[in-house]
């Protein structure tokens, strides 16, 4: 039988390998031709982007998808865009991951306890994936969270993130209805009793930091709220709401 890090291999070349978003698929493509003018010296990626992290993670963080100049560029989600810096500056500053900051997937990032994964792997015109985009990625989703054993936090970046999750589970029967569940920033739900703690978060989309609607120090708290989940003493900060 195979363990985590075998299982989570398989899932991670297929989805590099994926075709099933021809719209996704040539977007990426030709923002990988016409590239941004600051990278014009990059090798874009170009192609769905896998899951990083972990494979024996009690935390899986779950955002919306790939940027086009961010994680369609450098081949690693949540890398070389300002959603990125400010997601591993977090887990970095609550010891999940060994550096604050993600350049490129060669850049020497490992992660401690941490998965992270997109609804959606291909980056998408106006970050909007259509529905059918998202049913088509969902299944790698699924079986990566079938795959983390050790699964004990769910953190959802931003309400789709947090929808698709809670999908899963009605459809799998875990859950009658997402109507109980709110999402807001920083709030941890209980689906079931045998089923990870799901925190949301806003996410730290560049709309959300350059407003303000989301800070550094916020974010910060969602994952000392998951250092306490796992039983961890906080490095300092409070939540905001149960």
């Amino acid at each position: 039988m195979m363990g985590p890090q075998e299982q989570l291999q398989i899932i991670r070349q297929e989805i590099i390998a994926c075709e099933r978003c021809p719209r996704l698929r040539r977007y990426c493509e030709e923002v990988a031709r016409i590239k941004r003018r600051a990278y014009r010296d990059w090798d874009y990626w170009a192609k769905p982007v896998p899951s990083f992290g972990d494979p024996h993670a009690q935390v899986l963080v779950v955002g919306l998808a790939p940027a086009a100049h961010g994680g369609n560029r450098t081949g690693r989600v949540f890398t070389g865009d300002r959603s990125g810096d400010f997601l591993y500056r977090a887990l970095y500053q609550c010891g999940f991951a060994s550096q604050p900051e993600s350049y490129s997937r060669d850049d020497g990032l490992t992660l401690s306890n941490v998965y992270v994964a997109a609804c959606v792997r291909c980056a998408p015109p106006d970050n909007k994936p259509t529905v059918q985009e998202f049913r088509n990625c969902r299944p790698y989703l699924e079986r990566e969270l079938d795959a983390l054993l050790n699964l004990r936090v769910v953190v959802a970046l931003g309400k789709l993130a947090f929808d698709i999750y809670l999908g899963i589970l009605k459809d799998r029967g875990v859950i009658r209805s997402r109507a109980p569940f709110s999402f807001g920033h920083n709030l941890q739900h209980r689906t079931a009793p045998d089923q990870p703690w799901l925190v949301s978060s806003y996410h730290p989309s560049q709309q959300n930091t350059s407003t303000g609607k989301l800070t550094e120090k916020m974010l910060r708290d969602v994952f000392l709220r998951v250092t306490r989940l796992l039983g961890n003493p906080a490095r300092g900060g409070s939540g905001q709401g149960e």
